[in-house]
């Protein structure tokens, strides 16, 4: 296989954005697009130079024309989708969260084995070049003691939510919410760095979805919060909401040195701040830092993680091992993010299956 040929599930922003980085991927080609409307899924690929139109997911999974497909449906169908794809041999680029919960993004992962194609989360910040020179970085730290992401936004929808309108990003039944949606952004990388922590606890804002009955299992959804990550030798700090905008760099402290970035989604702009003993000082003055050199990331950095995508699929050299290391980084966020939903009283369906 020369060219990866690409279909997509979805039309919305995160969709158009894809196609946006997979024009620029000279190994791929788009080639179709589902929606669960036939006369959207012709206008989207239309708008896109796509020959193939889908309203069924079967006739997308049995055409021969298509090798890959983009996942980018509400995260309740994701998996769903996804193994109905792999089971007819695709290959599946799933948008994060890749599942409700980590039993579902297991379940995926076995089936794309059983079939031997490649399914990947599309988890964007962990493939970008900013966050490659993080992992370099991190080794030369010392021992890392403590470590602080953090990613707020205000959302425009907050007020539609208020007014009591019922929105898939805030409706449990979606597997959606503020850590679905924003939280993922701090969890995957602190995971990736450190590994699946011992202890997790969770605190944050929750509201009652519009509409929904006392009983209803599916009637809280978070909207802010924090996560404390407990490790034997290290603590990690995660925040992240959809109510307030976030403005804090992250950062790595180590005993030797303390790494800091901005932007956990997007990283860059990397410093190093290396410890200096200056015995007893009541302010800490942490000065510039050393920058640290970081390749050059696309404008559209979804390039980057549809990039080790396509590499994975036509079986490039180390292409699996990564696909094999980010699996795993999949399934730690995803305990981590369930037990954070649980101590914070959201469940999704998926959760009762």
């Amino acid at each position: 296989m020369g060219m990866v040929r690409f279909a997509t599930i979805g039309t919305s922003k995160i969709c158009e954005r894809f196609l946006d980085a997979l024009a620029g991927e000279p190994r791929a080609a788009l080639v179709g697009c589902y929606s669960r409307s036939g006369q959207k899924a012709r206008e989207f690929a239309d708008a896109h130079g796509a020959g193939l139109a889908f309203d069924s997911l079967e006739e997308l999974a049995g055409c021969p024309e298509v090798d890959a497909v983009y996942v980018a449906s509400p995260n309740a169908l994701h998996v769903r989708q996804a193994k109905a794809l792999v089971a007819a041999g695709k290959h599946v680029l799933v948008e994060k969260s890749l599942g409700s919960n980590e039993r579902e993004a297991a379940e995926l992962f076995r089936a794309a084995d059983e079939t031997g194609v490649v399914a990947m989360e599309a988890m964007r910040n962990l493939h970008t070049p900013g966050f490659a020179a993080i992992e370099r970085e991190v080794a030369a730290l010392g021992q890392v003691r403590l470590a602080q992401m953090s990613f707020s936004k205000v959302t425009s929808r907050i007020a539609r939510l208020r007014a009591g309108e019922r929105l898939n990003i805030f409706d449990p039944r979606m597997a959606a919410g503020a850590l679905c949606d924003m939280g993922v952004y701090t969890v995957a990388p602190a995971v990736a760095l450190f590994g699946r922590p011992e202890r997790v606890a969770a605190c944050g804002v929750t509201t009652r979805v519009p509409g929904t009955a006392d009983d209803d299992p599916f009637n809280t959804i978070d909207l802010a919060g924090s996560i404390s990550l407990g490790y034997p030798e290290i603590a990690v700090s995660l925040t992240y909401g959809k109510l307030s905008d976030d403005h804090l760099p992250c950062q790595v402290q180590g005993e030797e040195a303390t790494l800091v970035w901005d932007h956990v989604e997007a990283p860059e702009n990397l410093r190093v701040h290396v410890h200096e003993d200056k015995g007893m000082v009541f302010r800490q003055e942490a000065g510039e830092g050393r920058a640290v050199e970081v390749a050059a990331c696309p404008e559209n950095d979804m390039a980057c993680e549809l990039a080790d995508f396509v590499a994975a699929v036509l079986g490039e050299r180390g292409a699996a091992q990564m696909v094999a290391r980010f699996r795993q980084v999949t399934l730690d966020t995803a305990h981590v993010m369930d037990e954070a939903r649980r101590q914070l009283g959201v469940t999704f369906p998926a959760d009762l299956a």
